[in-house]
C-alpha cells in the first residue's frame, strides 16, 4: 500500500511543481521504508519551512558562507534532511529517486556560487551532510578517516592532538568542509612539497545512485578516481575519506611583507613567479594584489605570505640565494609551529588565540563574495604586471591572489586525478571581491568588476581551453540544465582538461539517470546526444 502511495505521489510531481509539505509529507512515509530507523526518529531528521519553520530556517542558514544566496529570493529546498548514520543517507536517496526529487549536498556550505544549497531546478532537497564530521586519527599508520562533514579546523586540531610533526596538505581556512574541498582537489600551503588533498586520498565511502554504500575495493578505481578531484556532487554522496598524513617539521617559520607599487611591486612580483617554480620545495609564497589609496592617490600594494617548513637562518639564505630583491630580514620571520602557521595563515594572533578555536564551526565572518581563477603558464613581463596593478587601482575594490606551483606539482601526471592543472602551470591566479552591505546596486557593481578583470586578464591566462579550478566555482563560464553534454564541456574542458572525457564515462556509467546533478555538474553521454540534437533543432 506505502508503494502505491509513493507511486502515486510521484506520477502527480513529475507532472507539476512540488508542494513543500507534499514533499515534506512524502519524505515522511517512504523513509521509513528504505530504513531501519523508526518513523518518529527519522522525522527528527527532516525540517521543512511549512511544518517547522523557524528550526529550517536556522539549520538552512547554519552553513550558508556567502551572504548573496541569502535573501528572499534565493531559492530554497523543499525540505532539509539531516542523516547521523549511512543508511539514513541510502534512505534518502533511494526516496529523493522514488519521488523525482534534485538532491542537493553540503557539507561546509563554501561552495562560492551556493550551488551546494540553491538550483535552478523548482523541486530540489538539501542532504546536509554536517552531522557526519567523525575524524578517526591513526598516527601509527599515519591516516586520517575524515567524515564528508568534518571542517578542515577540525582535521588539523584532531591530528595535532595525536602528534606535532603530522599535517594534511589542505586549506587555509579552517571552516571549509573536508566533503567538498577534497572532492575538488583542494590545496594549501604545503603545495609545493606535497600537492593536492586528493594527491593523499587512500579510502573513500559513498552512497551511490542506486543506494548502495561503496568503498574504493567496490567502487572501483574509475569511480575513485572520479571523487578525488572531479567533485562528489556528480557521482554519488561521499561519506568519508581516508587520507595519509604527510611529516611537518617542529620548526615552521612563516611571514608577510608589504610593497606598494612605488616600492617596485611590479617588479618583485614579476621575479617571484621566475624563481618559485624551481625553488626549493619546502616555500610556499602566495601574494595578494590589491588596490589601495595613499594620501588620496588609488595605486597597488603586493603582499607576499609565506609558509617555509624549516627555520628561519635556512629560510632568509634561500631568499637571499633566489630573491634577493624582496629584502627579507631575519626579523621579518615568525618561526612557530605547524599548527601556529594555520593560525597565522587565518589571520590570528597565534601567540594569543588556542588552537582550540580550530573546532569553532561558524569562527568565519560571512560576508557577501566573488571568485573567478585563471592559470598562468607563460610569465608575464614586468610592463604585463604594472598594467595589472594600474587596473586594480581603477576598479578599485577586486583583488587577485597568486598562488604559488611548481615543485612536486610539475611531477604528478596531468591524469593522475581529475585536476590537471599540473606541470606547466607557474601560478595560479584568484580573482576575490568582498563586501559588506546588501545593497543589490554594489552587487552589480562588484561582479561587473570581476567580469571586467577577467576579460583584461585574457592576453596573461592559459589558452585553449583557458583553465579554471573547480573549487573556485564560477558560473560565468559556463551552467548545464538537466543534462546536456554541450552546455556541460564548456566549464568542463576548463576545469578539467583532458580528464573531462573520462569523468563523463564514469558518470555515465554510475549516475545514467543524472540523480546526482547541479548547474555545473559532469553530464553524461545521453546527454551528449541530447545536446547535439538540441543544436541540430536551433
Amino acid at each position: 500500500m506505502l508503494s502505491l502511495v509513493i507511486a502515486l505521489l510521484f506520477f502527480s510531481f513529475s507532472n507539476a511543481t512540488m508542494d513543500p509539505d507534499s514533499v515534506y509529507q512524502s519524505f515522511l512515509q517512504c523513509l521509513p521504508s528504505e530504513s531501519p530507523d523508526s518513523a518518529e526518529d527519522l522525522s527528527e531528521l527532516i525540517y521543512s519551512p511549512t511544518v517547522n519553520s523557524s528550526s529550517y530556517t536556522a539549520v538552512l542558514q547554519a552553513y550558508i558562507k556567502n551572504q548573496r544566496f541569502n535573501n528572499t529570493a534565493t531559492p530554497k529546498p523543499s525540505v532539509i534532511i539531516t542523516p547521523t548514520t549511512e543508511s539514513q543517507v541510502q534512505a534518502a536517496v533511494l526516496c529523493a529517486t522514488k519521488l523525482g526529487v534534485q538532491i542537493k549536498i553540503r557539507s561546509g556550505g563554501h561552495d562560492y556560487e551556493g550551488i551546494s544549497y540553491t538550483s535552478s531546478d523548482p523541486d530540489f532537497i538539501i542532504l546536509d551532510m554536517f552531522n557526519f564530521r567523525q575524524i578517526d586519527v591513526n598516527i601509527a599508520d599515519e591516516t586520517a578517516v575524515v567524515g564528508a562533514g568534518a571542517l578542515l579546523g577540525e582535521l588539523y586540531y584532531r591530528i595535532y592532538e595525536k602528534s606535532k610533526v603530522h599535517g594534511f596538505p589542505a586549506g587555509v581556512c579552517p571552516t571549509v568542509g573536508a566533503g567538498g574541498h577534497i572532492s575538488g582537489a583542494g590545496y594549501g600551503t604545503l603545495l609545493r612539497k606535497y600537492g593536492l588533498t586528493v594527491d593523499h586520498v587512500i579510502d573513500a565511502r559513498i552512497v551511490d545512485a542506486k543506494g548502495q554504500v561503496l568503498d574504493r575495493k567496490s567502487m572501483g578505481e574509475d569511480l575513485f578516481w572520479a571523487i578525488c578531484g572531479g567533485g562528489g556532487g556528480s557521482f554519488g554522496v561521499i561519506l568519508s575519506y581516508t587520507v595519509k598524513l604527510v611529516p611537518v617539521p617542529e620548526v615552521n617559520t612563516v611571514f608577510r611583507l608589504k610593497r606598494m607599487v612605488a616600492e617596485k611591486a611590479p617588479e618583485l612580483v614579476h621575479k617571484w613567479q621566475m624563481v618559485m617554480p624551481n625553488i626549493d620545495h619546502d616555500l610556499y609564497i602566495r601574494i595578494l594584489l590589491q588596490p589601495v589609496t595613499v594620501n588620496k592617490e588609488k595605486t597597488g600594494r603586493a603582499t607576499f605570505i609565506a609558509h617555509f617548513l624549516g627555520d628561519s637562518d635556512r629560510l632568509v639564505a634561500l631568499m637571499n640565494e633566489n630573491f634577493p630583491e624582496l629584502g627579507l630580514r631575519k626579523e621579518d620571520c615568525f618561526e612557530v609551529s605547524y599548527i601556529q602557521s594555520i593560525l597565522f595563515w587565518d589571520n590570528l594572533d597565534y601567540n594569543t588565540t588556542a588552537p582550540e578555536i580550530l573546532l569553532d564551526r561558524h569562527s568565519d565572518t560571512v560576508k557577501f563574495g566573488k571568485r573567478k581563477s585563471d592559470y598562468v603558464q607563460t610569465p608575464i613581463a614586468e610592463s604585463g604586471m604594472k598594467l595589472i596593478f594600474n587596473k586594480l587601482a581603477e576598479l578599485g575594490k577586486i583583488s587577485l591572489v597568486f598562488n604559488s606551483y611548481g615543485g612536486i606539482m610539475n611531477e604528478i601526471p596531468a591524469d593522475s586525478t581529475p585536476f590537471p592543472h599540473r606541470a606547466g602551470n607557474i601560478f595560479k591566479i584568484q580573482y576575490s571581491v568582498n563586501w559588506n552591505d546588501a545593497d543589490p546596486e554594489l552587487e552589480t557593481k562588484y561582479l561587473n568588476q570581476s567580469l571586467v578583470l577577467h576579460d583584461f586578464m585574457t592576453p596573461y591566462v592559459s589558452k585553449n581551453p583557458r583553465g579554471a579550478y573547480l573549487n573556485y566555482r564560477d558560473l560565468d563560464i559556463g551552467v548545464m540544465t538537466g543534462d546536456n553534454y554541450c552546455e556541460g564541456e564548456v566549464y568542463g574542458l576548463m576545469y578539467f582538461m583532458g580528464n573531462f572525457e573520462r569523468l563523463v564515462k564514469v558518470k555515465t556509467a554510475v549516475d545514467p539517470d543524472n540523480l546526482f546533478r547541479n548547474e555545473q555538474s559532469i553530464p553524461t553521454l545521453a546527454g551528449k546526444n541530447s545536446g547535439e540534437s538540441r543544436k541540430t533543432m536551433m
